[in-house]
């Protein structure tokens, strides 16, 4: 399958040279800002190309034929600490932000993010990709449980924000988890904010050891063949964010 030359072509004449580079023959956009990503999107919707978001590549890696006919997006650029707020316990962290680099960043404040304890390798986006979760006394630790609130450009080219920097229980269904363990087919992680707690609670989770990644979640839900209430809900999910098809699974 031969590389997309003709949306090649159209990235160049849109975004900065730097922004377009070839990783193992795939050709890879990497973004900046939010803004880039919805621009790169609205414009595969309209030149009817595929995209694959990578995040690292370190878990979600696009390699071999059946990608030479795609454009990869990787995190890499998004990769700025954007705000620590010391009094309402949150870090908002740009998606390409190694995870295990934050609680290094953290340790000035005082303060610490539970997942980053973890001994995975690879972005803040591409953990809650994967759905990252840990173990501690038997009780399961999704990284989903830290995640607050994230800005996402969805396959449309549409950039939200789900979730909400806010401690109060609410009723109704809090749609930014929807985003963990997605596999980058609901849309591309821009940020995301993620609650902290007080180092002085980091001893509570010194036994924390990391599960394997779930390579199924949604990938799984979406064979049509499985009626479960949950894998119909999940397909209707997809549809509703990827109406065109533009982040096919692979």
């Amino acid at each position: 399958m031969p590389v997309p030359e003709a949306f090649v072509k159209v990235i160049k004449s849109e975004f900065p040279d730097d922004r377009l580079t070839f990783q193992k023959r795939v050709a890879t956009f990497h973004p900046e800002s939010a803004g880039e990503a919805s621009d790169l999107f609205k414009l595969a919707v309209k030149h009817n190309q595929k995209l694959f978001i990578t995040g690292f590549g370190n878990n979600i890696d696009p390699r071999g034929e059946p990608f030479q006919s795609m454009v990869s997006i990787r995190t890499d650029r998004l990769n700025k600490i954007e705000e620590v707020n010391e009094q309402d316990l949150f870090i908002t962290v740009g998606a390409g932000y190694p995870l295990r680099e934050i609680n290094l960043r953290l340790k000035r404040h005082k303060l610490v993010l539970v997942p980053s304890m973890l001994p995975y390798v690879g972005s803040v986006g591409g953990a809650i990709a994967v759905g990252l979760s840990g173990e501690l006394h038997e009780a399961r630790v999704p990284m989903k449980k830290y995640l607050l609130k994230a800005t996402v450009v969805t396959p449309t080219g549409e950039i939200i924000t789900p979730g909400s920097i806010c401690f109060k229980s609410v009723s109704g269904f809090d749609i930014v988890k929807v985003f963990h363990n997605s596999w980058g087919l609901l849309g591309l992680i821009v940020s995301a904010s993620l609650r902290l707690m007080p180092e002085t609670g980091a001893a509570d989770f010194e036994e924390l050891h990391q599960l394997g990644i779930d390579r199924t979640g949604l990938l799984a839900a979406l064979d049509a063949s499985d009626v479960s209430d949950d894998a119909v809900y999940a397909r209707k999910i997809r549809e509703k964010f990827d109406p065109e098809g533009v982040l096919p699974i692979v």
